[in-house]
């Protein structure tokens, strides 16, 4: 059983598998940073809010303090239920750069993969019958003509 189970995780296709889910976790930071620092703050400042990690709804005053809470963090803190729209806004933008950045690799390597080599014809046609002759063929075997 070990030694099935070593051939298996040493094929390439998992080990292929394996480096791709690191890859894609290392990217995914890489991801969450550039929206956090890079995209959402110009976006923020042109929808009016600096922070969107900060846009949220209270759905329930938190035991430990009533409301308004000025950050999210401040209604965390009192124990408020809260909806998070601005953190699922976030989310979307990130997961919108992740499919572009996949579909964008896809297509390049679409574009990198070998064409097939069209294979030159080792037939053609009789120019009296039409029935299919090798090329170097003098006679056709189906009529008997000469060909030139």
């Amino acid at each position: 059983m070990w030694k099935d189970f070593k051939g298996f995780i040493m094929r390439g296709n998992v080990l292929d598998l394996a480096v791709a889910v690191v890859i894609g976790a290392a990217f995914g930071g890489v991801v969450k940073s550039l929206v956090d620092d890079i995209v959402m703050p110009p976006l923020g400042i042109l929808m009016g809010k600096a922070d969107f990690t900060n846009l949220f709804v209270v759905l329930l005053d938190g035991p430990k303090g009533a409301g308004p809470y000025l950050s999210l963090a401040d209604a965390k803190a009192a124990g408020a239920v809260t909806m998070n729209y601005g953190l699922f806004i976030n989310s979307i933008i990130g997961f919108l750069i992740v499919a572009l950045a996949v579909f964008a690799l896809v297509r390049v390597a679409n574009r990198m993969a070998l064409m097939p080599v069209p294979v030159a014809p080792n037939e053609k046609p009789c120019p009296f019958c039409a029935t299919s002759i090798p090329i170097p063929a003098k006679r056709c075997p189906n009529c008997t003509s000469q060909l030139t």
